[in-house]
Protein backbone atom coordinates (compact mmCIF):
# COMPACT_ATOMS: atom_id res chain seq x y z
CA UNK A 1 0.00 0.00 0.00
CA UNK A 2 1.75 3.57 -0.77
CA UNK A 3 1.18 6.76 -0.24
CA UNK A 4 -0.40 9.79 -1.96
CA UNK A 5 1.88 12.68 -3.17
CA UNK A 6 0.96 16.19 -3.27
CA UNK A 7 2.56 19.14 -5.23
CA UNK A 8 1.84 22.79 -4.97
CA UNK A 9 3.74 23.68 -8.05
CA UNK A 10 5.36 27.12 -7.89
CA UNK A 11 7.88 28.79 -10.59
CA UNK A 12 10.27 28.73 -7.88
CA UNK A 13 9.20 26.98 -5.24
CA UNK A 14 7.03 23.75 -5.02
CA UNK A 15 5.38 22.23 -2.05
CA UNK A 16 5.10 19.18 -1.26
CA UNK A 17 2.84 17.23 0.83
CA UNK A 18 2.15 13.45 1.09
CA UNK A 19 0.19 10.85 3.18
CA UNK A 20 0.61 8.39 6.14
CA UNK A 21 1.19 4.96 4.48
CA UNK A 22 -2.86 4.01 5.62
CA UNK A 23 -3.59 7.35 3.94
CA UNK A 24 -5.67 9.02 6.32
CA UNK A 25 -3.35 11.94 7.24
CA UNK A 26 -2.37 14.46 4.82
CA UNK A 27 1.06 16.35 5.75
CA UNK A 28 3.16 19.10 4.79
CA UNK A 29 6.69 17.10 3.88
CA UNK A 30 8.99 19.97 2.14
CA UNK A 31 9.42 23.09 0.17
CA UNK A 32 11.83 22.22 -2.82
CA UNK A 33 13.04 24.69 -4.85
CA UNK A 34 11.67 23.67 -8.62
CA UNK A 35 14.24 23.84 -10.62
CA UNK A 36 15.62 20.51 -8.54
CA UNK A 37 11.90 19.16 -7.82
CA UNK A 38 12.52 16.33 -10.43
CA UNK A 39 15.58 15.25 -8.74
CA UNK A 40 13.28 15.30 -5.36
CA UNK A 41 10.70 13.07 -6.84
CA UNK A 42 13.35 10.56 -8.46
CA UNK A 43 14.85 10.48 -5.08
CA UNK A 44 11.96 9.76 -2.74
CA UNK A 45 10.37 7.23 -5.03
CA UNK A 46 12.88 5.56 -4.46
CA UNK A 47 12.41 5.39 -1.40
CA UNK A 48 8.48 5.22 -1.23
CA UNK A 49 5.51 3.28 -2.57
CA UNK A 50 3.45 5.91 -4.30
CA UNK A 51 0.08 5.09 -5.21
CA UNK A 52 -0.93 8.09 -6.93
CA UNK A 53 0.36 12.23 -7.90
CA UNK A 54 -1.85 15.10 -6.88
CA UNK A 55 -0.66 18.13 -8.45
CA UNK A 56 -2.56 21.86 -7.86
CA UNK A 57 -3.93 22.86 -10.85
CA UNK A 58 -4.76 26.52 -10.65
CA UNK A 59 -8.01 27.58 -12.73
CA UNK A 60 -9.86 31.09 -12.89
CA UNK A 61 -13.30 31.88 -11.49
CA UNK A 62 -14.49 30.68 -14.76
CA UNK A 63 -13.31 27.01 -14.02
CA UNK A 64 -10.57 27.50 -16.91
CA UNK A 65 -7.05 26.88 -16.77
CA UNK A 66 -5.15 30.06 -15.23
CA UNK A 67 -1.59 31.28 -16.76
CA UNK A 68 0.66 29.00 -14.53
CA UNK A 69 -0.71 25.90 -15.94
CA UNK A 70 2.13 27.06 -18.74
CA UNK A 71 4.49 25.91 -15.65
CA UNK A 72 3.39 23.18 -14.60
CA UNK A 73 2.01 21.54 -18.25
CA UNK A 74 5.60 20.60 -18.95
CA UNK A 75 6.29 19.21 -15.99
CA UNK A 76 2.95 16.66 -15.83
CA UNK A 77 4.20 15.36 -19.40
CA UNK A 78 7.65 14.97 -18.14
CA UNK A 79 6.32 12.76 -15.24
CA UNK A 80 3.94 10.56 -17.40
CA UNK A 81 6.90 9.86 -19.27
CA UNK A 82 8.92 9.71 -16.15
CA UNK A 83 6.80 7.13 -14.18
CA UNK A 84 4.71 6.06 -16.40
CA UNK A 85 2.90 3.71 -13.63
CA UNK A 86 2.20 6.34 -11.26
CA UNK A 87 -1.35 7.98 -11.73
CA UNK A 88 -1.69 11.55 -12.00
CA UNK A 89 -5.13 13.78 -10.54
CA UNK A 90 -4.63 17.57 -11.41
CA UNK A 91 -6.53 18.68 -8.53
CA UNK A 92 -8.16 23.00 -9.01
CA UNK A 93 -5.99 24.69 -6.41
CA UNK A 94 -8.18 27.47 -6.65
CA UNK A 95 -7.99 29.60 -3.19
CA UNK A 96 -5.52 27.26 -1.04
CA UNK A 97 -2.67 30.10 -1.18
CA UNK A 98 -5.60 32.30 0.70
CA UNK A 99 -6.48 29.44 2.84
CA UNK A 100 -2.92 28.71 3.97
CA UNK A 101 -2.68 31.96 5.19
CA UNK A 102 -5.73 32.23 7.00
CA UNK A 103 -5.01 29.00 9.06
CA UNK A 104 -1.47 30.09 9.78
CA UNK A 105 -3.55 33.50 11.31
CA UNK A 106 -6.00 31.37 13.36
CA UNK A 107 -3.36 29.80 14.85
CA UNK A 108 -1.66 32.56 16.20
CA UNK A 109 1.66 31.88 13.89
CA UNK A 110 3.82 35.80 13.83
CA UNK A 111 3.57 38.08 11.29
CA UNK A 112 7.07 37.03 10.38
CA UNK A 113 6.86 33.79 10.23
CA UNK A 114 3.69 33.77 7.75
CA UNK A 115 5.83 35.76 5.24
CA UNK A 116 7.73 32.48 4.70
CA UNK A 117 6.31 31.44 1.41
CA UNK A 118 7.70 27.88 1.56
CA UNK A 119 5.54 27.46 4.57
CA UNK A 120 2.63 28.23 2.96
CA UNK A 121 3.20 26.51 -0.31
CA UNK A 122 3.89 23.37 2.03
CA UNK A 123 0.54 23.85 3.89
CA UNK A 124 -1.18 24.37 0.46
CA UNK A 125 0.32 20.85 -0.65
CA UNK A 126 -1.28 19.63 2.17
CA UNK A 127 -4.72 21.35 1.82
CA UNK A 128 -5.09 20.58 -1.79
CA UNK A 129 -4.09 16.95 -1.10
CA UNK A 130 -6.73 16.79 2.19
CA UNK A 131 -9.47 17.60 -0.59
CA UNK A 132 -8.85 15.07 -3.09
CA UNK A 133 -8.59 12.49 -0.14
CA UNK A 134 -11.87 13.74 0.65
CA UNK A 135 -13.14 14.08 -2.85
CA UNK A 136 -12.53 10.20 -3.27
CA UNK A 137 -13.93 9.23 0.44
CA UNK A 138 -17.04 11.19 -0.96
CA UNK A 139 -17.26 9.32 -4.25
CA UNK A 140 -16.46 5.46 -2.62
CA UNK A 141 -19.36 6.56 -0.11
CA UNK A 142 -21.56 7.91 -2.94
CA UNK A 143 -21.21 6.28 -6.18
CA UNK A 144 -22.98 7.26 -9.32
CA UNK A 145 -24.86 4.47 -10.76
Amino acid sequence: MGRLICLDYGRKRTGVAVTDPLKIIASGKDTVPTHVIREYLRSYFAGEEIDRLIIGYPKTLRGEPSEAVRYIDPFVKWFKKEFPNIPIVLFDERFTSRMAERILIEAGVPKMTRRDKSLIDKISASLILQSDMESENNKQQNPIK
